[in-house]
């Protein structure tokens, strides 16, 4: 696990201060708080997020209920129509405490999801007392004021979703070290026709709520949220299985290469890197992250024999080998969820000068993810330790993509994968044998890194041996070993000579 940044611990802190100055008032002497009102939002809440917790419900329901915070903000919405600003953060509270969290620290985000949660009831509570939101809503035989009534609802919908965004734009930047504005990009957009739903049946509810029929009433609102939390079910079952799909291949790759163990992992976590640099929105992250993940998946295709051949590479190797974007591409061809990741396995030894393959594409005939996926790839390549080579440092990395930016690389690209470096480091780690040290220099041999090897998707890297998949580029030899690894240059020259 990670250690949590300062910054982040910070934001932490602020919230739950700022989150209990918001509900101190309705526990001072002589609030008069409705604390029977209070008491039953609090634990209808929290009895609606309790089932995402217990395993043996989820199996009873076919397996583990992906149930979130989200799923029930219609009842937090009810109370702020219902209750002055700081009663209603109070019913935020235990639910959002008993939810579930599935990454850690479990304590440090559950005090984070309570405060932020408090925090939007209240500005939704405040937003719909300013507008009469309590009034328009009746009381007893006293019809509600409608339609005034949805403009109270509404605000108070906007309000809660201008808050968590804000919060939630604020701790990823503190997290992650990411500007406020990529932090923020994005999330407005996707949060608010959901919020707006939420708003609505909030509204139903608190009108049942004022009715002559009293809160029994306003149980049945939870019908339809019940629907909605089954439909998001199946949204997470179904994205379950497209992940299970991606790890079945890449554990078929890395099986197959065992000299690139986690290196598609490693490429689309750069390839994300790359694409949030970029501001590209978060729907579109997950179909960079697979673009990353499966470009070699067409290595499937090639035969083992010259995937760890140990000596040259014949002419009609290295065609075999220039044909594993297009066995990838086709191996993929019918998973609609990957999307323009297909087209990212099919490009991705594409180069800018047009020197590449399979199609000889340049510039920007080239497509986006593929620009992506080419940098992350090479810049991997040269940052990974094999029991064969050692990795380069990372800056020295940055200066063979800086330096062929341009002619193999999109320099936007390139400059992209700088600045998120420059942000979150990176820890490259061992992918071919975990326990074998790396092979001592001799004395007086030159650096490893002056002997620029050839790379199986794309320009070469210094200091590495040539692998038995690497095309070479005709006009330029190394005498370096041969082996058996996918790898992903960042140097000059399209594939090397073999000796």
């Amino acid at each position: 696990m990670r250690e949590v940044p300062r910054a982040a611990r910070l934001s932490v802190g602020c919230a739950l201060l700022a989150a209990a100055a918001c509900a101190l008032p309705a526990v001072r002497p002589g609030a008069h708080t409705p604390w029977g009102t209070v008491a039953l939002l609090a634990a209808l809440y929290a009895l609606c997020e309790v089932p995402g917790r217990c395993p043996r419900l989820g199996r009873a329901l076919g397996g583990r209920l992906p149930l979130g915070t989200g799923s029930f903000f219609p009842v937090l919405l009810a109370a702020a129509l219902l209750l002055d600003p700081a009663a209603a953060a109070l019913t935020a509270l235990p639910g959002s405490l008993l939810a579930r969290v599935d990454e850690p620290p479990a304590a440090l985000r559950r005090l984070w999801r309570a405060a932020a949660t408090a925090l939007a009831v209240w500005a939704a509570a405040r937003a719909a007392a300013l507008l009469g939101g309590p009034a328009a809503l009746g009381h007893g035989p006293d019809a509600p004021d409608l339609p005034y009534a949805l403009l109270p609802a509404g605000a108070a919908a906007l309000a809660f979703c201008l808050a968590l965004t804000a919060l939630d734009g604020g701790i990823r930047a503190a997290a992650d070290g990411l500007p406020l504005g990529t932090a923020w990009r994005g999330l407005l957009g996707r949060s608010l026709a959901p919020h707006t739903v939420h708003g609505l049946a909030g509204l139903m509810t608190a009108v049942l709520w004022r009715s002559t029929y009293g809160p029994v009433a306003a149980l049945f609102v939870l019908l339809p949220i019940g629907i909605s939390c089954w439909v998001f079910a199946q949204y997470h079952r179904e994205r379950a299985a497209h992940q299970a799909t991606i790890r079945a291949l890449v554990q078929a790759v890395d099986i197959k290469d065992r000299y690139t163990r986690g290196h598609s992992e490693r490429v689309g976590h750069a390839s994300v890197l790359i694409a949030r640099e970029l501001g590209m929105p978060e729907d579109r992250l997950d179909v960079v992250r697979f673009a990353g993940i499966l470009h070699d998946v067409g290595k499937l295709g090639v035969p083992t024999r010259v995937l760890r051949k140990d000596g040259p590479l014949t002419p009609e190797e290295r065609r075999i080998i220039e044909l594993h974007p297009e066995y990838g591409h086709e191996m993929v061809r019918g998973i609609g969820f990957l999307g323009e990741a297909r087209s990212a396995i099919l490009h991705h030894h594409e180069r800018m000068d047009g020197t590449g393959y399979p199609y000889g594409l340049r510039g920007e005939e080239i497509p986006e993810y593929a620009r992506m996926v080419a940098v992350a790839d090479a810049f991997d390549a040269m940052t990974s330790t094999r029991c064969y080579s050692r990795a380069r440092p990372v800056p020295a990395a940055v200066a063979e993509l800086e330096r062929c930016a341009g002619t193999h690389f999109d320099p936007r690209m390139v400059d992209a994968l700088v600045r998120a470096l420059d942000r979150h480091g990176w820890r490259p780690a061992v992918t071919a044998d975990e326990t074998a040290p790396a092979a001592p220099r001799p004395p007086g041999a030159a650096p490893a890194t002056q002997v620029p090897p050839p790379r199986e998707t794309g320009p070469e890297e210094p200091g590495r041996p040539a692998r038995a998949e690497d095309p070479p580029d005709p006009g330029e030899a190394t005498s370096a070993p041969q082996s058996a690894d996918p790898p992903h240059p960042a140097g000059p020259t399209r594939h090397r000579e073999r000796a």
